[in-house]
């Protein structure tokens, strides 16, 4: 009895290179003009109470919906939406759960300055000494060799907003602030306002410095003052948002020069940035 004709098998599916010697496609690069609109990276930092979370809680006005990743559990107050997490690996697993970010206009984590702190202990974790052991602080890597290990698992924090970036929704890292000590080759040196991160006096592996350069715009929010016939400096109860550096504070802006009054509920600035206002 003769067997039943057999089909040929089909050939298998084409694979994307796996990068195990195979050769990847080769991006045709082809130039651009003109202004390209797209997703905004924000950094916002100013002294506590100042109202950071509020600001961009106001987003919400502008038509962009924000989602805080509160990990100071500082948003309890405000009426936004909101993620709670307690560890780093909760705070990068909430920025890589695409369905949970797809109805949000906007990604903001509150704030950076806890972030690192999150970093900094998963980082004593479950990143060894070279020698193999494990360590109970950051200067137990040895000289300044802890800095480099937080600073390279922080790094994972700014690829997850790009990524998030990437997805087309704005990006917002909110932080504390301090002061830091200006060299000055030419006078006497002087003391600013910088976001408050990781940023050893060698200058090496520096969150600051790297967050500074990663970011579209970088905005120091402050309280004003006014010196009294005295010569004192005393509040005067208003806030103003500074897009551009002084000898003061750290700022800077792809887009915005001039500075913003910052009033209660007030969506200037997002206004301003997202282009619904001139």
């Amino acid at each position: 009895m003769a067997l039943p004709a057999t089909r040929p098998m089909p050939p298998p599916p084409s694979r994307p290179p796996t990068g195990n010697g195979e050769k990847k496609a080769k991006r045709q690069l082809t130039p651009t003009t003109g202004v390209q609109p797209g997703p905004q990276k924000t950094v916002i930092f100013g002294p506590g109470g100042v109202g950071k979370s509020s600001l961009v809680a106001c987003a919400a006005k502008a038509g962009v919906r924000p989602l805080i990743v509160d990990v100071d559990f500082g948003t309890n107050f405000l009426d936004v939406a909101r993620v709670q997490p307690e560890t780093w690996e909760e705070v990068r697993a909430i920025l890589q759960d695409r369905n949970l970010l797809a109805p949000y206009d906007m990604v903001a984590v509150d704030s950076g300055t806890k972030a690192e702190e999150l970093a900094t202990a998963w980082t004593i974790a479950n990143v060894p000494h070279e020698k193999g052991h494990r360590v109970s602080s950051i200067e137990g890597y040895g000289f300044g060799k802890g800095y480099t290990h937080v600073f390279e698992t922080f790094l994972q924090l700014l690829g997850d907003l790009d990524a998030v970036a990437r997805m087309g929704k704005h990006v917002v890292l909110v932080c504390h602030d301090c002061t830091a000590t200006v060299p000055n080759p030419a006078g006497e040196d002087w003391i600013r306002w910088e976001p408050r991160l990781q940023s050893p006096a060698s200058g090496k592996f520096s969150i600051r410095h790297r967050v500074k350069e990663w970011c579209d715009h970088l905005l120091f929010v402050g309280f004003d003052q006014v010196v009294d016939s005295e010569g004192k400096a005393k509040g005067s109860g208003t806030r103003t948002i500074y897009p551009t550096e002084l000898p003061t504070h750290w700022a800077k802006s792809r887009l915005l020069r001039n500075v913003i009054p910052y009033l209660d509920g007030d969506a200037t600035l997002w206004n301003q940035l997202f282009g619904k206002e001139t």
